[in-house]
């Protein structure tokens, strides 16, 4: 089909009624990106652990699998951050699943170290103990766990492991989509708001950037709300039921996620009468003067509200916790504001470029700069916000918080690569779209939208010409005349129009469903603004999963705490999985003095086992054994060792633990007489 030459005005389609197949195909379109979305954030649903938060458990006294002689005094959990704990947070369960412990949860910290700890009740029995506890880390994720230890030998247990995971279930699921949500109404918000002040002010006279502002608004404080309500179970029971426990919503409120959302709440309550001023007393401005001195008030107003908002992720999130926090909140606020300008700006040319026929190539450069300034600030506080929460360049590739930070890069590319071709389609915009941008600035943007719908009505006419008697819905085939023609263009009689009501608002809907249809016939014949509104397709289509990916990454352990949690409690993971042999002659010169000792250790209970023998095969019983660990590598040791006597030629020690892996030495002595005593030493690899 030719291409159309471009009108010298842009057309406005300002009726509300369009043609059926027009709403059908925009409806179409919405459904198809609403289950993009719904399809993307499920899989990321799906494919994200909700253990996945950001404190961590470093090491704990006693340790997992740890056998210990005595029952301790305590038991003490030390975490990567710092964590909120109630007095019910850590639970210790004896081997019949009964609690053992206090109930009152000691904070131990000192400087950096953030310890936790809980007495025991005495006279605990032996066995198996079970450590269950769950908290809520400084950045408002919430992670639980369990580990088991010993008293004097492991023994069976009724109580099985707590498979409850800070965040998980419906509940959780319900708190990500909230997230998400709220994420996506704050870049509609602020970037549809950006894109009226600084692109395109006369948009803000339009009903699509009005809605898309407005249901940004509304979508915000919906999801803030339920972000309220399912605080309280999301981070501690987690059953659906506790949403409506008003209780629980006053802790919330005491808490830091909880008063930033309150905090979010009361600052879109000035963000609605910002949005009404905007489409309001704005919107009406006509002198020039007057709607630039209203522009400056409401960038300064808009700033301030927005920047509010960010603040309230900001500060209770990443960016509140870990090394270089004083720097990193307002790194991590101009960083969302750059996305909001961006996202929000590209959805709301989106809008006009799919609703108007016409759009001024001005506006869109403008919002070309400001789209490009946007990726700048981005990058910039991108490069700062990866090395913070990433610190290696292992840590990109051995972490999942590094694997998601991958893809977001990625996509940025993605999305700076269509970007270009959009621009270039701004390029090959008409001259004379230029002119237009004075459209809704002033009284001649006002001449001109009035000549542009002269110019529409009078091709409508045309129109009507070439298909008679369309108004009278058939009645024009060899009826009384055409229906706009009250003078009868076919030579008949006059034809009064109905006095009906009702007719003549049928008649007035027939008119402007062919007006809305040569409008878009007149917009879908520019194959620039086409391919224009193409690419920005193309843009908002990545920015979807590009913003996915974010809420991801924010329930995401970060790389350097999840590295950090690796290296402190790497001596504990890598001890070997299986018990290790070891036969070692002696002698000590006396009489009965000649044997070999078989020395068996278990890493994993913490069990050493002694036993010597005669050269004949026969158990020799000596008064005294004694074994000592060393560690010259690290000038480790000796760690001694006096195992009791555990039977004729036989002894044994729980709770020998060996701190780390490495090539360890052995030291046995054996005191066969008063006199009698001999040290040998052998090299034993441990891990």
């Amino acid at each position: 089909m030719p291409a159309a030459a471009p009108s010298s005005a842009p057309l406005h389609p300002a009726a509300p009624h369009q043609r059926p197949g027009g709403r059908r195909s925009r409806r179409s379109a919405a459904v198809t990106l609403l289950l993009l979305v719904a399809a993307l954030f499920g899989s990321l649903l799906a494919g994200a652990s909700p253990a996945s938060a950001h404190a961590a458990l470093i090491t704990s006294d006693p340790r997992q699998g740890a056998v210990v002689d005595t029952a301790p005094e305590e038991v003490t959990l030390t975490f990567s951050e710092g964590v909120a704990l109630s007095d019910d947070a850590i639970r210790v369960l004896d081997p019949e699943g009964k609690r053992v412990d206090s109930g009152e949860v000691r904070d131990l910290s000192s400087g950096k170290v953030v310890k936790y700890g809980v007495g025991l009740k005495s006279g605990v029995p032996d066995g198996t103990f079970t450590v269950a506890w769950k908290a809520v880390s400084a950045d408002s994720h919430p992670v639980a766990g369990a580990f088991t230890f010993s008293v004097g030998a492991p023994s069976k247990t009724s109580v099985a492991l707590p498979q409850e995971q800070g965040g998980g279930g419906v509940v959780g699921v319900l708190y990500g989509i909230a997230r998400y949500a709220a994420y996506a109404g704050f870049v509609l918000l602020v970037g549809g708001a950006a894109f009226v002040l600084a692109c395109r002010p006369r948009a803000a006279s339009g009903r699509p950037v009005q809605r898309l502002v407005f249901r940004g608004w509304a979508l915000l404080t919906g999801s803030t709300i339920a972000l309220l309500l399912l605080r309280g179970p999301y981070t501690g029971s987690g059953r659906v039921a506790d949403i409506a426990d008003l209780g629980g919503l006053r802790a919330v409120l005491e808490s830091k996620p909880g008063a930033a959302l309150a905090s979010r709440l009361m600052l879109l309550g000035v963000a609605a009468l910002f949005v009404a001023v905007l489409f309001g007393a704005y919107a009406q401005r006509r002198n020039a003067e007057e709607r630039k001195d209203l522009t400056f008030g409401l960038g300064v107003g808009g700033a301030v509200v927005a920047t509010g908002l960010a603040a309230t992720w900001a500060m209770s999130e990443h960016a509140s916790t870990g090394i270089q926090s004083g720097l990193a909140i307002p790194v991590d606020i101009v960083h969302l504001l750059a996305v909001a300008a961006w996202l929000g700006g590209l959805t709301a040319l989106l809008v006009t470029l799919w609703t108007e026929p016409s759009v001024e190539r001005s506006a869109v450069r403008r919002f070309s700069r400001l789209a490009f300034g946007s990726v700048l600030v981005l990058a910039a506080t991108g490069v700062y916000q990866s090395w913070r929460q990433v610190g290696s360049w292992s840590g990109l590739t051995s972490t999942s918080y590094g694997q998601l930070l991958l893809i977001k890069i990625g996509l940025v590319v993605v999305l700076i690569g269509v970007a270009a071709m959009s621009r270039r389609w701004t390029a090959r915009l008409p001259e004379a779209s230029v002119e237009e941008d004075g459209g809704g600035e002033g009284e001649t943007g006002e001449a001109k939208d009035s000549g542009g719908e002269e110019s529409a009505a009078a091709a409508d006419g045309g129109a009507d010409d070439d298909h008679g008697g369309d108004d009278h819905g058939g009645e024009g085939h060899g009826g009384k005349g055409r229906g706009d023609d009250p003078d009868g263009a076919d030579g008949g009689e006059p034809v009064t129009v109905p006095a009906d009501a009702e007719r003549t608002a049928q008649l007035q809907r027939q008119r402007t469903a062919r007006l809305t249809a040569l409008r878009k016939r007149v917009r879908d014949a520019d194959p620039v603004r086409s391919g224009l509104r193409r690419s920005v397709l193309a843009e908002a289509a990545v920015a979807v999963v590009l913003l996915a990916v974010t809420t991801a990454l924010t329930s995401t352990e970060p790389a350097r705490t999840e590295e950090a949690v690796r290296a402190a409690s790497g001596a504990q993971d890598d001890r070997p999985q299986r018990p290790l042999s070891l036969r070692m002659p002696f002698d000590t010169g006396g009489e009965d003095g000649k044997g070999t000792a078989d020395i068996e250790l278990d890493p994993v209970n913490n069990l050493l086992d002694v036993r010597l023998e005669r050269p004949n095969g026969r158990p020799l019983d000596v008064p005294e054994v004694k074994v000592a660990f060393t560690l010259k590598a690290e000038r480790l040791g000796p760690l001694p060792v006096q195992p009791p006597r555990a039977g004729t030629g036989h002894w044994a020690a729980n709770g020998v633990q060996i701190p780390m892996p490495g090539d360890w030495e052995i030291a046995l002595t054996v005191r066969t007489s008063d006199i009698d005593q001999v040290t040998v030493t052998k090299k034993l690899k441990i891990g």
